[in-house]
């Protein structure tokens, strides 16, 4: 191969600069040829190789018993956290809210939900997690807000062409009497991005864009007071001690002048004759500017404050657009979550991310959960098609296979920790739990499910509460009135205190990934594909002297020489992986087994 250079792997590997074509021979034969994408990262900065941990408030732990999380329950629990080894949380939502949207429809950016409990609550917890040396990162949503904040109900009070109706994005009709849209824009829960005001008269008039919720206004970010008012809510947050901001849709906020028609996918993603780039609701340049801003705001608090975008546009090199050096620290990798098991896609998009990722110096962020997906638990657990994508899973649909999504589930989570970089994980994905399927309809309550008249089921299964103890009513999640959610009948195996008895449970699998993660310093690592073992049906990559090897075969898969570490799920016999799992191992030629 053009530009090849062979080198020997002696117990720690040294990595030389290389092209992304260059092949590495070792002289065991456990790893054969290596093609190295990425070198060790060197760069200051907590955030580039963190285990960073999503906590969703309603769902977390109720402790004064309405059924609803709250932020005490979140003070009560962050040991078991800490217990964990996780780095930081990033807590969903917690700002008053008139909950239609699950708190995503914010009313006041600077005061907490009487749900969840108070301002002083919040510094309670801040308190509790600088004791276990936690940071704490908080949920920013500028791209919209509540139909109940105080800006937009000035905007309705106001006449058209004020500078109240200019905090957002009000525009005329189109058709006779303006009875039209004024463009052909979908929300992202279905139907139309457009809802119709009255006048005082009670005459229809104006027209407001909200890209999701019609209770979800879009604020106008081509006006300057917009950029003050959200640079005050970052003081405020950042005074109170948060190490930084998960940016709900960062690639939303501005949109193209005049509003062009789109006729792509409402989310922006890329469709047959509709590139993703092109979206006119989406990616616009002047959004950068918006982060530079902020970046310099929160670089007057100190080197550890950091904003994470989730940005989900496509083709992946356009991610870094938003982690450039004087903007966004971290972005989520979205296209890596939605990879799924597929080897090749996996392989794909690690390489594409890490090299355009180190292009402008920044650190690529994992994840395979979150808030607004089908939990890999349950969606690894279909060999055929599984959910659509964006939906979640109902009682008449087909159900995974629960055991195979498990494993699966392990498998692909030691093999996302691996990788050098930050991890994001979601609450309860260290327990393995499924999505909730049984859930009544007069108790479902994301707006999607609404929106499309109970065609789309929406995203209530992956929020459901967790289990704390098996025993406890509702599992320990509260002792009160029923959780919001119902829990599934299959929790209460699942509950972290009966796991935390069992060494081969999910969550001591979990606490074993972290600690060795941890002790190796994965996180700051390098990646290399270990060629002889990537196949149709298993992936590996070499990560400083770890070789980390996933086995999809059908069949178990013999192991290369050396000493085992860790692996997800017990084998056969001990030189054999087992089917749907992944296996840790030490590669300087030492201690084989």
């Amino acid at each position: 191969m053009t530009g090849s250079v062979f080198i020997f792997l002696v117990l720690r590997p040294r990595i030389f600069p290389m092209s992304v074509d260059t092949v590495i021979s070792a002289t065991a034969p456990l790893t054969g040829p290596l093609t190295l994408i990425h070198d060790a990262d060197k760069a200051p900065g907590w955030w580039r190789s963190a285990v960073i941990y999503q906590v969703y408030p309603r769902s977390f732990r109720d402790l004064n018993g309405d059924g609803i999380g709250d932020i005490a329950g979140i003070t009560a629990e962050l040991p078991q956290l800490a217990e964990l080894d996780v780095d930081a949380v990033w807590l969903s939502p917690f700002y008053r809210s008139p909950q239609r949207d699950a708190g995503y429809d914010v009313s006041d950016y600077c005061d907490v939900d009487p749900i969840f409990g108070t301002l002083g609550d919040f510094d309670v917890m801040m308190a509790e997690a600088n004791r276990l040396g936690l940071r704490v990162i908080v949920d920013l949503v500028p791209n919209h807000c509540s139909d109940q904040h105080v800006a937009f109900q000035a905007a309705l009070a106001a006449p058209a062409g004020s500078p109240e109706r200019d905090m957002f994005i009000f525009r005329d009709g189109s058709g006779p009497q303006g009875q039209e849209p004024p463009n052909n824009w979908e929300s992202h829960f279905g139907g139309p991005a457009w809802t119709r005001v009255l006048g005082p008269d009670g005459q229809p008039e104006q027209w407001y864009l909200h890209l999701f919720d019609s209770s979800q206004p879009d604020f106008n970010w081509d006006n300057p007071s917009v950029h003050a008012e959200f640079e005050r809510v970052l003081r405020f947050w950042l005074d109170r001690g948060v190490s930084g901001f998960r940016v709900d849709v960062a690639h939303a906020l501005v949109k193209a002048p005049g509003l062009p028609e789109w006729g792509g996918r409402a989310d922006g993603g890329s469709s047959y004759g509709f590139p993703g780039h092109e979206a006119p609701m989406f990616g616009q340049p002047a959004v950068h500017d918006i982060y530079r801003a902020w970046r310099a705001i929160l670089d007057q608090y100190g080197p550890d404050r950091i904003l994470c975008a989730e940005a989900n546009v496509d083709p992946l090199p356009r991610l870094a657009n938003w982690v450039r050096q004087d903007q966004m620290h971290q972005a989520f990798n979205f296209p890596f979550l939605h990879a799924g098991l597929d080897v090749y896609r996996l392989r794909s998009v690690i390489t594409d991310s890490l090299l355009a990722l180190d292009a402008v110096g920044a650190p690529s962020t994992w994840v395979l959960s979150n808030h607004d997906v089908v939990r890999h638990a349950s969606r690894f657990g279909y060999n055929g098609s599984g959910p659509r994508e964006g939906d979640g899973i109902g009682p008449a649909d087909p159900q995974p296979d629960t055991a195979l999504g498990r494993r699966r589930a392990a498998a692909a989570s030691m093999f996302m920790l691996g990788l050098p970089g930050a991890a994001y994980l979601y609450q309860g994905e260290e327990l393995g739990l499924p999505d909730g399927v049984d859930i009544p309809e007069g108790l479902r309550q994301d707006p999607t499910f609404a929106r499309t008249g109970g065609e789309r089921l929406g995203r209530d299964g992956c929020r459901v509460p967790l289990p704390w103890r098996a025993a406890e009513p509702h599992n320990g999640f509260g002792s009160g009135q029923d959780p919001w959610l119902p829990l599934p009948a299959s929790f209460t195996a699942l509950a972290r205190d009966a796991q935390a008895a069992s060494p081969s449970s999910h969550l001591s699998l979990y606490r074993k990934m972290l600690a060795l993660r941890r002790e190796l310093d994965l996180g700051r690592g390098s990646l290399a594909w270990a060629e002889e073992w990537c196949t149709g049906s298993s992936l590996a990559y070499v990560n400083n002297a770890t070789l980390v090897l996933m086995n999809l075969n059908h069949e178990p898969l013999e192991m290369p020489a050396g000493r085992v570490l860790l692996r997800s799920a017990e084998p056969g016999s001990g030189r054999f992986l087992a089917s749907g799992a992944t296996a840790w191992l030490q590669i300087d030629g030492s201690n084989a087994e």
